[in-house]
């Protein structure tokens, strides 16, 4: 094998893991809604593997820390405990979206809500963690 094939290869395996930026964009400013009402908030994303998304949805109440809700993924979803049935999020691949539906609005909902593209957290490699 040819000197410049070798350093080729080496090279190659040493970008699997190279990647453009990938990034979520929510729009700023508050929403506000009544009891009982229905609310969509809107999360953008752009990915260099569209054929491998994961997106994940956190609340953050005051004095608390960023929940897990729920995540959606190229190839299924999962709700976490308590987010079953009033929330709902579709990935949207086509219009790079993914929005967060609450229905029938309860004032325990008012939070801050974080959209998330994998990994959420990293370590001093590229292990991902879905803790924060």
């Amino acid at each position: 094998m040819g000197t410049w094939l070798r350093n080729l290869l080496i090279l190659a395996a040493f970008c699997y893991e190279c990647r453009g930026e990938d990034s979520v964009t929510q729009p700023p400013g508050d929403v506000i809604a009544a009891e009982g009402e229905q609310v969509t908030l809107d999360c953008q994303f752009d990915a260099v593997d569209i054929n491998n998304l994961y997106l994940f949805w956190y609340k953050h109440e005051v004095n608390g820390f960023p929940k897990f809700m729920l995540g959606r993924f190229s190839f299924g979803s999962t709700n976490a405990t308590g987010y079953e049935e009033r929330f709902d999020a579709h990935l949207d691949k086509d219009s790079k979206s993914v929005p967060l539906t609450i229905q029938r609005l309860q004032l325990s909902d008012s939070a801050v809500y974080y959209c998330a593209l994998r990994p959420t957290v990293t370590t001093g490699y590229t292990t991902p963690l879905q803790k924060l």
